[in-house]
C-alpha cells in the first residue's frame, strides 16, 4: 500500500516506537533536553511515555533556542550531533538579529527530501515537466524543495526573486507548465504582465504552486489567481526548524495534506492556553510539531506559531493524512475590542468585494501593540481605473463587521499605491503606530 493511503489511525500506531526511540535519542544526545526535561522529572524514555503522553511534556519555543546558543555552541545546545556528521547547514533570514543555523546530517536531508516530494507530488506535478520558481533558495530551508523537483523528475528552471522581467522571459520562451512562487508575488505578475499588455491566462503556465505566506487557500485570492493566469493554484506549508512543506495540496483543493507521516508528528494546541485540541472536521487551533527521525538538531513539542483549521477523512486522490487550512500566525494576530484578527482574513473579506479592489491591502495599527483600539485602520487599494467612493469604503467597513465583528476604518488609495513584492507581503505596517 501507498504510504500516503495508510490509514490515520494506522499510521499512529506505526509512530509509537520511533517516538520512544526519538525520546531516548534527545536525553542521550542532546544537553538542551536533558535539561529540559529533568525539570520536569523526565529522565528516561521510559518516563516520558508514548505519544498519548506527549501532551505532558513541555513546549520548545523558538526563543529557547536563540538563547541557548552561545560562541561555544552557535547552533544551539539542542545540537545532537557532532559536526562532523552534518551535511548541509541552512539558515533563517535573521530578520530579528543573528539568523538561526538548521543543521542536516545526510539522513535527516534524505527525509526532508522525502516529505518535500510528498508535498508537491500531491499537487501533480509530475517528472517531464517544466517549472519557473522565484526562490532564493540558497541558504534558506526552501533549497531542499529544490531537491525534491529534482527526484521527482520536473526540469526546474530556478530564477530568483527580484527580477520579474527575466522570469516573465523564461514563462514566454521556455514554455513552463508550473509556477512556484509566493501568493502574494502571482497576483503583482499578473498585474505586471497586463500593464504591459501580455496576456498570462493564454500562457503555458497550468499548475502554480504557492507558498511561503497564508494566502493561496483564501477564496478569492485564489480565485483571482486562478481567473488572472487560467490555471490551479494549489499551497504548501512547512516550517523551517521542523521540515521544509510539511503540507502540501492536491488538485481536489481540500487543502493541504500533511506530508511527514512517519517522520514528523503533529498536535493541535489552543494558543493561549496550550490545551490540547481533538483533530477533527473544523477545528482550529495551533500546530506543534515533533521530530520522530531526526539526528542533527531534533525538536519536541515546537510550537510554529502557524494557527489552522483542520479536515479529516480520505480525499478523493486517495490521501488519508489531516489536511489543513493557514488562517494566520498566532504572533501576527490583532485583537480589537476582544476580537481576533487575523490580517489575511481582512485581505479576504476586503477581496470578496469585487473587481473594484486590487486585492492589496495594508493594515496600519495606532499603536505597537497586540491589543488595538477601535477602530483599526485599513488601507485598501482600488482596481486599475476605479475613482475612490465613499459608498465603496462604507460597504467594505460594513462588510468586515459583519464577517469578521471588527470596527475599521477604511481608507481607498489609487492603484499601485501600495507596495508589492516578490516574496512575502506584508499586511500589517507598524510605521502609524506610536
Amino acid at each position: 500500500m501507498n504510504l500516503d493511503q495508510v490509514p490515520w489511525d494506522e499510521q499512529q500506531s506505526r509512530d509509537e516506537a520511533v517516538y520512544r526511540t526519538q525520546i531516548d535519542y534527545l536525553l542521550k544526545h542532546s544537553a538542551f533536553y536533558r535539561e529540559k526535561l529533568a525539570a520536569v522529572g523526565t529522565t528516561s524514555a521510559e518516563a516520558a511515555g508514548g505519544l498519548a503522553k506527549l501532551h505532558e511534556l513541555p513546549f520548545t519555543e523558538k526563543d529557547e533556542l536563540r538563547a541557548s546558543r552561545d560562541e561555544q555552541h552557535p547552533i544551539g545546545k539542542h545540537l545532537a550531533a557532532p559536526m562532523n556528521d552534518v551535511v548541509r547547514v541552512y539558515s533563517t533570514s535573521g530578520t530579528t538579529g543573528t539568523p538561526s543555523y538548521i543543521p542536516l546530517t545526510a539522513e535527516d536531508l534524505r527525509n526532508w527530501i522525502d516529505i518535500s516530494t510528498r508535498s508537491y507530488g500531491a499537487t501533480g506535478l509530475a517528472a517531464g515537466e517544466r517549472m519557473v520558481t522565484t526562490y532564493n533558495a540558497g541558504p534558506f530551508v526552501a533549497g531542499v524543495t529544490l531537491d525534491a523537483f529534482a527526484r521527482i523528475g520536473v526540469c526546474h528552471i530556478p530564477v530568483g526573486a527580484g527580477n520579474t522581467e527575466r522570469l516573465m522571459t523564461a514563462v514566454q520562451l521556455l514554455q513552463p507548465t508550473a509556477l512556484g512562487c509566493t501568493p502574494s508575488y502571482a497576483m503583482y505578475l499578473a498585474e505586471w504582465a497586463a500593464e504591459r499588455g501580455l496576456d498570462v491566462s493564454s500562457s503555458s503556465v497550468n499548475k502554480i504552486l504557492v507558498a511561503g505566506e497564508p494566502g493561496g487557500g483564501e477564496p478569492e485570492m485564489r480565485r483571482r489567481i486562478e481567473e488572472a493566469w487560467n490555471a490551479r493554484v494549489t499551497e504548501a506549508m512547512g516550517i523551517g526548524d521542523i521540515s521544509v512543506s510539511l503540507w502540501g495540496e492536491c488538485s481536489h483543493q481540500n487543502g493541504m495534506h500533511f506530508s511527514g507521516r512517519g517522520l514528523v508528528h503533529f498536535e493541535l494546541i489552543d494558543p493561549e492556553t496550550g490545551a490540547n485540541i481533538p483533530v477533527e472536521n473544523g477545528a482550529e487551533g495551533e500546530l506543534v510539531y515533533t521530530h520522530l527521525r531526526h539526528r542533527a538538531a531534533p525538536l519536541l513539542r515546537f510550537r510554529s506559531r502557524d494557527r489552522v483549521r483542520m479536515s479529516v477523512g480520505p480525499c478523493q486522490c486517495g490521501r488519508t493524512a489531516p489536511r489543513v487550512r493557514c488562517i494566520g500566525r498566532t504572533d501576527d494576530l490583532l485583537i480589537v475590542r476582544g476580537v481576533n484578527v487575523f490580517p489575511s482574513a481582512v485581505r479576504d473579506v476586503i477581496c470578496k468585494t469585487g473587481s473594484e479592489v486590487s486585492g492589496t491591502i495594508s493594515i496600519q495599527p495606532k499603536s505597537k501593540t497586540v491589543k488595538q483600539a477601535p477602530p483599526l485602520p485599513v488601507i485598501v487599494e482600488l482596481a486599475r481605473g476605479v475613482a475612490p467612493d465613499k459608498g465603496l469604503a462604507d460597504r467594505i467597513r460594513q462588510r468586515l463587521r459583519d464577517e469578521l465583528l471588527v470596527t475599521t476604518e477604511v481608507a481607498l488609495v489609487q492603484f499601485g499605491t501600495l507596495p508589492r513584492t516578490d516574496y512575502k507581503s506584508k499586511l500589517v505596517d507598524w510605521s502609524q503606530s506610536g
